[in-house]
């Protein structure tokens, strides 16, 4: 399948066919562009000397909430808590330190100044949300992105400053999720960090077919800033 290039139509191509997972070139990252991408399984993932990429990969990672899978040593941690939790207090924040700690590991970020702003203006419209992890000096230490549409939630970047902070994120929002019968949770690529919270590869096929279903449900539009988490 060719690799297509966007032009000013917010239109993608069917992700099906796409070879090594990049659907397509260019456009831009309005967030109305953002949106529609997420809509229909795909997602932007490009370097920063680099054109803008659109992928879906083959297969797909995702989590479904009630697999979430917490370790002991997790269990303990929780049981302790060491950090507090809020939800949409500072999403830009939380982009920003997932790009700074990616720039200091020397991995490389796509979270550039461009993506940052397309994103924080998705969060205004209520469909990108973050979650933030503090310690008992009230510093941020850990935390994640992403966007929500229908029962499904796309996760994009995570970051922790200190051990078990950005796993302490992912748990409260799991269990934030589960609580409000979301069916799906987006993780793009596998890492056996995922894996060891309960997250498995499927079939791109079948993550569309999943999405298709998921994306009819009701979306918690809007500010989530009066969840919490209840360990």
């Amino acid at each position: 399948m060719p690799i297509y290039r966007l032009t000013d139509s917010l239109a993608f191509p069917d992700p099906q066919g796409a070879e090594d997972g990049i659907v397509a070139v260019g456009g831009d990252l309005s967030p109305d562009r953002l949106i529609r991408a997420y809509q229909v399984g795909i997602f932007p993932w490009y370097n920063i000397d680099e054109p803008i990429l659109w992928w879906s990969p083959d297969p797909r990672c995702v989590l479904y909430p009630s697999n979430l899978r917490i370790s002991k040593s997790m269990h303990q941690i929780l049981n302790q808590k060491p950090f507090s939790v809020s939800f949409d207090k500072d999403f830009k924040s939380v982009m920003k330190a997932c790009a700074e700690v990616r720039y200091k590991d020397r991995t490389g970020t796509w979270i550039n100044d461009e993506m940052i702003e397309s994103y924080t203006q998705v969060h205004r419209k209520g469909l990108a949300h973050s979650v933030e992890v503090r310690n008992r000096q009230g510093e941020l230490v850990g935390g994640l992105y992403g966007l929500s549409m229908g029962s499904c939630f796309f996760g994009e970047s995570m970051f922790h400053k200190v051990s078990n902070a950005s796993k302490y994120a992912f748990i409260a929002l799991v269990k934030n999720l589960a609580e409000r019968s979301f069916k799906l949770i987006d993780c793009q690529v596998y890492n056996p960090h995922l894996e060891s919270l309960g997250a498995i590869n499927i079939s791109r096929a079948e993550f569309l077919k999943q999405l298709k279903i998921n994306l009819k449900d009701t979306s918690y539009i809007g500010s989530w800033k009066d969840w919490q988490f209840n360990q």
